[in-house]
């Protein structure tokens, strides 16, 4: 049995995992991001709640790990901010500790229990209110040691001019340091941007998309340059990786127009042909962070099992 964590900047959710099909939910509690000691204090408490002793203990969180020093980048929970966070954890809690990015766990339970099931090498691209994405290769995940595989949403890539007539896109800063990433143009709060720019008009993206849909031609205007942006660099991730499906997560692939256009979009652009859908909706909708950290937990102790 592992405790699996998804651990945001607002709350803390547990759960405990016997095998792939039976991961039950524990209680959500809020993140102390200032306090270490009762970030400690509140994963104790919910270990405590499984009612037995796990084998591991699995993370999903929002920030990642380098993979040469092992110290964690998450600036919204403050506490954990820099730390070797792996090596801290074992020490104070007495477990085997394993850490992944919450989109690298997305990928990973879209593999293996969503719409990646069959495929040997899955994409998960996130559409939120940012950009981000995980790679799954054979069912392992490309970043089991920590490491930046997958994402697409930066490094200045994006174009100087997109939609036609084309509309010149400036290089946006990114919260990365660069600019000109995707991330600052593809998720919702890059699409209201764009919309702005060619508009001079504010809407939120649901807003956006609803009159898109209805045929509102300032908002096709828009999805049109949002296209023309996003689908050549992850048709280009694509291509890279060999990805044979590519399932959404996050607020905007709740729109089946969007993703697919966006399907379309990508593959005229890529190299190997597909007669069916590569950008599909994400079908883990509940808790995929904690699914997929249940299932980096389960196969982590199923190897050393193995070993022994």
């Amino acid at each position: 049995m592992i405790v699996s964590f998804d651990i945001g900047g607002s709350a803390i959710k547990g759960g405990v995992a016997r095998s792939e099909t039976d991961i039950v939910p524990l209680a959500r509690r809020p993140t102390p991001g200032n306090d270490f000691g009762q970030f400690v204090d509140t994963l104790r408490a919910l270990i405590a709640e499984a009612g037995e002793r796990p084998d591991c203990l699995s993370f999903s969180i929002a920030g990642v790990v380098d993979p040469d020093t092992q110290a964690i980048t998450c600036a919204n929970i403050p506490c954990v901010h820099g730390r070797n966070l792996g090596a801290d954890l074992e020490a104070e809690l007495g477990y085997p500790i394993l850490i992944a990015n919450d989109a690298d766990c997305f990928a990973m339970a879209e593999a293996m229990s969503g719409a990646g099931r069959g495929h040997r090498i899955v994409f998960g691209a996130i559409l939120g209110t940012g950009v981000g994405g995980g790679l799954v290769a054979d069912g392992r995940l490309v970043n089991a040691a920590g490491g930046f595989a997958g994402e697409w949403g930066h490094g200045p890539i994006i174009a100087s001019f997109a939609g036609t007539p084309p509309v010149a896109i400036p290089a946006y800063p990114c919260a990365c340091g660069q600019k000109g990433c995707v991330d600052t143009i593809g998720g919702a709060r890059g699409l209201e941007r764009l919309h702005r720019l060619v508009h001079d008009t504010d809407l939120r993206s649901e807003e956006i998309i609803d009159l898109w849909v209805k045929g509102d031609e300032q908002s096709t205007r828009t999805l049109d340059v949002y296209m023309d942006l996003v689908s050549p660099p992850l048709a280009l991730t694509i291509n890279i990786t060999g990805a044979t499906i590519v399932p959404v997560g996050g607020g905007l692939s709740n729109s089946e127009h969007l993703l697919a256009r966006l399907d379309r979009e990508v593959r005229r652009r890529i190299l190997r042909k597909f007669d069916r859908p590569l950008i599909v909706a994400s079908q883990c909708r509940v808790e995929p962070g904690l699914i997929g950290a249940a299932l980096l937990g389960l196969n982590h102790v199923q190897e050393q099992t193995h070993a022994a």
